[in-house]
C-alpha cells in the first residue's frame, strides 16, 4: 500500500546480471551497491570510511537494459527506487532477510567524473508533424496573424521611407524637391513628408 522511496548515493560493487523472467521473458538486471558514510576523525586528524549500507539493486525492462550496458564494478552510481526487505530459508534452514531496491532511475555521479548519454529512440508508430498547415491551426481551428498598434505604426514609416525615396528620385532628376500628386481639378500639390492625404469627394 505504501512504498519507501529512496535514493542511495555510492559504488557499483558488482557487474550488473541480466536474467528474463521464466512466465513472459521481461529483461531484469540486478547488481549490488554499496554507500558508505565518511567521517572525521579527530585523533588522527583525517577523514575515516563510517559505517556502510550494501543493498541489492533490482532494475526491470528498458532500465535494465541500460544498466547492462552503462553500469561497471566501482561506477559512482546515484540509484532511486522502492526499499523493501525479503525474506528467505536458507540452505542451512535459517530465516533470511535481505534489503532490495527496486531501481526507478540510475545513473552516474557525475561529481565524481562525467558521462556521454546516448538516447534511446522509441520505436512508435505516430510522430509529431510541424508543417506551414499546422502552424496556423490552433487546436485544429484556423487561424491569421492579429494586427496590433506595432503593425500599423511599421506601416506609416513603411509609407514615410517611400515618400522620402521618391523625393531624391525627384531631385536627382532635377524635377523638383518633392513628388507631386494631380488633384481632380488638374491641379498638382507637393506631397512632403508625413502630409496626410486627404480623400477628395466628388
Amino acid at each position: 500500500m505504501f512504498d519507501t522511496t529512496v535514493t542511495i548515493v555510492g559504488n557499483a560493487l558488482t557487474a550488473p546480471e541480466m536474467r528474463q523472467t521464466a512466465g513472459t521473458g521481461t529483461n531484469v538486471a540486478s547488481f549490488r551497491i554499496a554507500s558508505t558514510s565518511r567521517r572525521f576523525d579527530k585523533d588522527s586528524g583525517r577523514w575515516v570510511d563510517g559505517p556502510s549500507l550494501r543493498v541489492r539493486v533490482t532494475c526491470w525492462r528498458k532500465l535494465a537494459e541500460g544498466v547492462k550496458r552503462s553500469v561497471v564494478t566501482g561506477d559512482p552510481l546515484v540509484v532511486t527506487g522502492r526499499m523493501y526487505t525479503r525474506d528467505w530459508i536458507g540452505e542451512d534452514g535459517q530465516q533470511r532477510v535481505s534489503y532490495e531496491l527496486e531501481a526507478i532511475a540510475v545513473g552516474h555521479d557525475l561529481s565524481r567524473g562525467h558521462a556521454d548519454f546516448t538516447r534511446h529512440r522509441a520505436n512508435v508508430a505516430t510522430s509529431m508533424v510541424e508543417d506551414a498547415e499546422s502552424d496556423v491551426r490552433i487546436r485544429g481551428e484556423l487561424s491569421e496573424p492579429a494586427a496590433t498598434a506595432d503593425d500599423e505604426d511599421d506601416d506609416l514609416r513603411d509609407a514615410d521611407a517611400v515618400i522620402r525615396d521618391a523625393a531624391e528620385v525627384f531631385r536627382a532628376a532635377g524635377l523638383g524637391g518633392e513628388p507631386h500628386e494631380e488633384g481632380t481639378d488638374g491641379s498638382r500639390s507637393p506631397v512632403g513628408r508625413g502630409q496626410e492625404r486627404v480623400p477628395v469627394s466628388v
